[in-house]
């Protein structure tokens, strides 16, 4: 009962300041983005079920992860030669999100593990054009609202198309990674992988960056 009640309270909080929300915003973000702050815990709470999926039989991948390219979010070349002997965390990103608060726990694993795990942020609109900002509009927001030091790459396709980016080609194609076929469900997927190029974890939206599940993944 005592619980009940906690969460009954909780949930009335949360709307007031949802609400309050509507009048007073912050100047940097629309009156949408500022909302999905606010509700992101209780999606987190009570949204759907997590999806983990875990390379248990050690596969190794058919193209070298090391093969790869991409360009960041300033035009610039990146070359995943310069990541060997580094654990990986790639996730597809979006500012008009419901795990757009994601964004800020990213930030606290990338600085946790820092030294020892690189972050890359790959803006896309894949997911209902929930990320229709451009580039240099992507930076200043995650900047600003989340604190972002970690890499953001240039805005691209992350699901299986001719436009897809050729980093999640590799990482939603078992011919390439070994055995993952699973592309981003959603904004915010999270692929894992090793020193040793090897993807070995998917996680799904509803799974946190700060969750034991990848934490013990990263410290593996």
């Amino acid at each position: 009962m005592f619980k009940n009640k906690f969460i009954k309270r909780s949930l009335a909080a949360i709307i007031v300041i949802a609400l309050l929300l509507v009048f007073i915003k912050k100047e940097n973000m629309s009156l949408r983005q500022s909302l999905l702050k606010t509700f992101y815990p209780i999606l987190m709470a009570f949204g759907r079920s997590k999806d983990i999926q875990k390379n248990n039989s050690g596969m190794q991948p058919p193209v070298s992860f090391y093969s790869l390219h991409t360009t960041d979010n300033k035009g610039n070349n990146i070359n995943f030669e310069q990541f060997r002997r580094k654990k990986m965390l790639l996730v597809n990103t979006a500012s008009d999100c419901g795990y757009t608060g994601q964004y800020e726990e990213l930030e606290k694993l990338h600085q946790q593990y820092k030294g020892k795990l690189i972050v890359l942020g790959f803006p896309a609109n894949d997911f209902k054009e929930q990320e229709k900002g451009t580039d240099e509009e992507i930076a200043a927001f995650c900047k600003m609202n989340y604190g972002i030091t970690f890499p953001l790459m240039k805005k691209s396709s992350v699901v299986k198309s001719n436009q897809q980016n050729e980093v999640f080609h590799w990482l939603s194609d078992k011919s390439k990674n070994g055995w993952n076929n699973r592309q981003p469900a959603w904004n915010f997927c999270k692929y894992i992988v090793n020193e040793n190029g090897v993807l070995t974890h998917y996680f799904n939206s509803s799974v946190s960056p700060l969750s034991k599940e990848v934490t013990e993944a990263v410290k593996k």
